[in-house]
């Protein structure tokens, strides 16, 4: 790794830290304002469900869309370095003034401005923004900010108004049918994923991209055609997913098609990175005089081909051989390490792929917790006499599950985002030639970091969420909390970059409005509309500032 690259991932932690503590009130706000655990207590129990979310999200779709903002040609190390400066510079700013202001929207935002501002600094004239960015992924990022908030608001005036009912059978059986809805909207965000990670397995996407290029690639045209009829005989034994699990999916797929042609892709890839190819493809792209270099390896590349296409017959060790001699590797070391990337199994490679996509850990813990709250209700309802004082210090004990939920989420949610940074940097430096290579210690890091965070806590902005905009009780901190973490989970899987602060702020204006919309505090709620329209565009500038400065200085 070279120094910058080092100084971008250091940063980038920085920004998951500040992040822990600029949105630990998210969290911990309605807890603290309940008197339910004193602000000590709240940041430690907050923080080790951040962490937790290390050991429940597996498929990391909100870190790989982060790390798609940019198209690839404008993702360069300065354009990082400059959005992280802007974001980190942003996010204090709100902090210092009690602002909740999005995290993620300002590092979005801040991504985003940075490439803007070298695409046009670049091509010396104004570049249209469509053609720097990837708009499907601003487009819905955009809309999430009005809808995460609806969406947190809407479930937890639903979860208030059941919670309230008198009956208590009445209110069971509407959470066990909250609770299978849920189920069967999260077997459909599997099976979805299921089928968008085995079309990446096939690598359809590329092909249809390579396609767009030129149509009249005979090549293309045929790996196209395969992988589109591989997915599609691969695709009806998804069904079985729940019963066999990625390792019985894989192997039925392996008796199924033939995966070893995809063999020779993947050593491909692997020769490819050796020799830099996407690294010149783009410095070519800036410097016309890259282009030859660029072109030789290319050369290079296609003249392994045939001992590719051998692989099965020659074994990794001697195509190894036989590729080093072509790249001219011969000192003995860097042969070593070569050599110990030619052990393919494309199997393996399909199992781990499908894994990504088991959301079943989430639903259970789902599960668990909708079980503790039933039998709560049960015991204190049915069991025992309900009382005042004896429903108010249920509450108080089953908010410290909804907070721990919302927790997660957070984790899940937020720690993904700079992960796609961390990601979108090791690919631009060449670390890793695609997202899915990501290595195991950057999730481990930005968990981490941003459970460090929480534990610094957000003294400024916890009084603001859990005072400023409605009174909460126990009763509307458990409802606002739920509808929090159940609205991250859901935009989780969606790989959709949500906004915690929007989202829970949504939640407790609703449980305010159930009450009556005079308890919300409606000139404060404007205010932080202001600054949630305002951090997108804002951050783009600074960033786009940072990067001009970051230009002018040579890096």
């Amino acid at each position: 790794m070279t120094i910058l690259v080092i100084v971008i991932i250091v940063l980038a932690l920085i920004f998951d830290f500040i992040n822990g503590f600029h949105d630990a009130a998210n969290s911990i706000a309605t807890v603290v304002s309940t008197k339910v655990l004193t602000p000590l207590q709240a940041v430690f129990w907050a923080a080790i469900f951040n962490f937790a979310a290390f050991f429940i999200f597996k498929d990391h779709a909100v870190a790989n869309t982060i790390a798609k903002t940019v198209l690839d040609n404008y993702i360069t190390l300065p354009v990082i370095m400059a959005g992280l400066i802007a974001a980190i510079i942003w996010n204090l700013l709100t902090w210092w003034y009690g602002i909740p202001s999005s995290s993620s929207h300002t590092l979005i935002g801040g991504f985003a401005g940075a490439a803007f501002a070298h695409a046009c600094w670049f091509n010396g004239a104004w570049v249209p923004f469509g053609e720097v960015v990837e708009m499907d992924k601003i487009t819905k990022t955009v809309y999430f900010i009005i809808l995460a908030p609806l969406i947190g608001m809407v479930i937890s005036i639903v979860i208030t108004l059941v919670t309230i009912r008198r009956n208590v059978y009445g209110k069971i059986v509407l959470i066990l049918i909250a609770t299978v809805g849920l189920m069967f909207l999260f077997n459909s965000f599997r099976a979805s994923k299921l089928e968008e990670n085995l079309s990446k397995f096939y690598k359809i996407d590329k092909y249809k991209k390579e396609l767009k290029k030129d149509s009249n690639d005979v090549e293309v045209q045929k790996k196209y055609g395969k992988a589109l009829a591989n997915f599609k005989s691969s695709k009806p034994l998804l069904a079985d997913f729940d019963k066999c699990g990625a390792d019985g999916i894989s192997a039925a797929i392996a008796r199924k098609v033939d995966l070893k042609y995809l063999e020779e892709s993947k050593l491909k890839d692997i020769v490819s990175k050796k020799l830099k190819i996407d690294l010149l493809r783009k410095a070519a792209f800036y410097d016309p005089s890259v282009k030859p270099a660029y072109e030789a390896n290319l050369a290079i590349l296609d003249s392994c081909k045939p001992i590719f296409k051998n692989f099965s017959l020659l074994g990794p060790d001697s195509t190894a051989h036989a590729v080093a001699l072509q790249l001219g590797i011969t000192r003995i070391g860097d042969y070593d390490k070569f050599r110990s990337g030619f052990n393919v199994n494309i199997q393996k490679g399909l199992k781990e792929e499908l894994d990504r996509a088991d959301n079943r850990i989430l639903l259970w813990s789902i599960f668990a917790v909708v079980g503790i709250f039933i039998l709560s209700y049960i015991w204190c309802e049915l069991v025992r006499t309900p009382t005042a004082m004896r429903m108010s210090n249920m509450f108080k004990k089953l908010q410290l599950l909804s907070s721990a939920a919302f927790s997660v989420g957070h984790g899940g949610n937020d720690a993904q985002k700079v992960m796609g940074i961390i990601g979108a940097t090791l690919i631009a430096s060449g670390s890793i030639a695609e997202f899915k290579e990501l290595p195991n210690w950057v999730p481990l890091a930005c968990y981490t970091a941003i459970a460090l965070g929480t534990l610094s806590g957000g003294w400024k902005i916890i009084k603001t969420m859990g005072t400023k905009i409605t009174k909460v009780t126990p009763l509307e901190g458990v409802s606002a909390e739920t509808a929090g973490a159940i609205t991250l989970f859901l935009t989780e899987q969606m790989g959709i970059p949500v906004s915690t602060t929007h989202t829970i702020t949504g939640a407790i204006i609703g449980v305010g409005s159930t009450k009556r919309l005079s308890a919300v505090r409606w000139g404060v709620t404007r205010s932080l509309l202001i600054a949630w329209i305002i951090t997108i565009p804002v951050s783009a500038l600074l960033a786009g500032l940072f990067y001009m400065i970051l230009s002018l200085f040579g890096i």
